[in-house]
């Protein structure tokens, strides 16, 4: 049975008065356990002054000489560089899309600030001073939660692992930079217009089904697609919530088009030689972006400023507006949360005039008369 105690300590003071120097016993302030293995004694410092952060690490000794795992002493002193190796190592473990995102996060921001330090010795104080000292540098509140985030996963990695007794408190920061950019119908087919012939039909399927553009549909091979079944299949794994979908586009005369156009280019290709895998390329090269190509195509459209995510949300917004039940409309743009997708389902300046005016019955041209209403009699 191990038990818990705060030892002494001796310390050489000298009398004030007398000069004369004396052995006096002091109490550490730090808890310290004490457990048996094998009969062996062990003794190990909590590195902490609360009692509760020193029985929380005597279970979790305890329970590993009742498993057989080898004693360690080292909780406490876990410093923050292996704390984020050990979150690359999570992230790369589980395929996560954003690794490189947290790589360039905590190579230029966290580990400049919290490198070489102790994970138990980082306080809510400290955290709050990085806070401050990123929003001197102009990072909105938006990244500094994507910095923090990476901070918690660090922490939860390492109190998981035994490495640490506690986190400190990580209060994220507001969020005011919801998005509300959308296309109307002229607006997109302007742009589509102005944009090489290659990238109309990419933009064509995010408009109506409101896929990732560049996760989701730049990637796309033949091999997802069913021309005989007119379905487009994005396999576990590949998408952001990591769930299968299925888009039967035959349904949409204009996505069927777009499939029918890149096969016929497929099949150009083959005759030369060339057996390309993607639905969309750009001459038989797999296609990464084309911000460029957007920016251009909006600014010769008089749209500047729209965003290609845009038309993800375009695509949210047209889905309800048409009466598609809100969770088959998730299903079609891939929203696993509630939350997200009222985030996308804005409403433009049209969409409030239209309600106000079905309010006043403008719709049919007229007002109608309330049947509370009377009308005073003229005399």
């Amino acid at each position: 049975m191990g038990e818990l105690r705060r030892p002494t300590y001796s310390v050489k003071v000298k009398d004030p008065k007398t000069g004369e120097e004396r052995t006096e016993r002091r109490q550490s302030r730090l808890w310290q356990i004490r457990y048996y293995r094998a009969g062996r004694r062990y003794e190990e410092s909590s590195h902490s002054t609360k009692k509760g952060d020193a029985l929380a690490l005597l279970k979790i000794r305890e329970g590993d000489v009742a498993k057989g795992l080898p004693v360690t002493a080292k909780v406490g002193q876990l410093r923050f560089d292996e704390a984020a190796a050990d979150v690359v190592a999570d992230y790369r473990v589980n395929s996560r899309r954003s690794l490189r995102d947290v790589e360039t996060r905590l190579r230029l921001h966290l580990e400049p600030y919290f490198g070489g330090r102790r994970m138990a010795s980082i306080t809510t104080a400290d955290i709050r001073n990085y806070i401050g000292r990123r929003q001197d540098e102009d990072a909105s509140n938006a990244t500094i939660n994507r910095e923090l985030a990476i901070l918690k996963r660090a922490f939860r990695l390492a109190i998981q692992g035994g490495k640490l007794l506690h986190r400190p408190h990580i209060a994220m920061l507001a969020e005011d930079n919801v998005r509300q950019g959308f296309f109307e119908q002229d607006e997109f087919e302007d742009v589509r217009e102005h944009l090489p012939k290659h990238l109309r039909g990419v933009v064509t399927l995010a408009y109506y089904c409101g896929w990732r553009v560049q996760s989701e549909i730049l990637p796309l091979t033949w091999s997802q697609v069913d021309r005989e079944a007119n379905t487009i299949r994005l396999e576990p794994g590949t998408t952001k919530n990591r769930e299968a979908r299925l888009l039967p586009y035959g349904l949409l005369p204009e996505l069927e088009e777009v499939i029918e156009r890149q096969w016929a280019e497929h099949g150009r290709l083959a005759k030369q030689g060339r057996l390309v895998p993607w639905v969309f390329h750009r001459n038989g090269e797999q296609m990464r972006g084309f911000r460029k190509a957007w920016t251009s195509a909006c600014k010769a459209a008089g749209v500047r400023g729209k965003l290609l995510h845009d038309l993800r949300r375009t695509a949210v917004r047209n889905l309800v507006r048409k009466g598609v039940p809100d969770t088959v409309a998730m299903q079609i743009t891939g929203h696993k949360t509630r939350s997200v997708f009222d985030r996308y389902n804005v409403s433009s300046e049209g969409d409030l005039r239209e309600a106000l005016g079905k309010l006043a019955g403008k719709e049919k041209g007229k007002i109608e008369r309330s049947p509370r209403v009377r009308e005073i009699a003229s005399h």
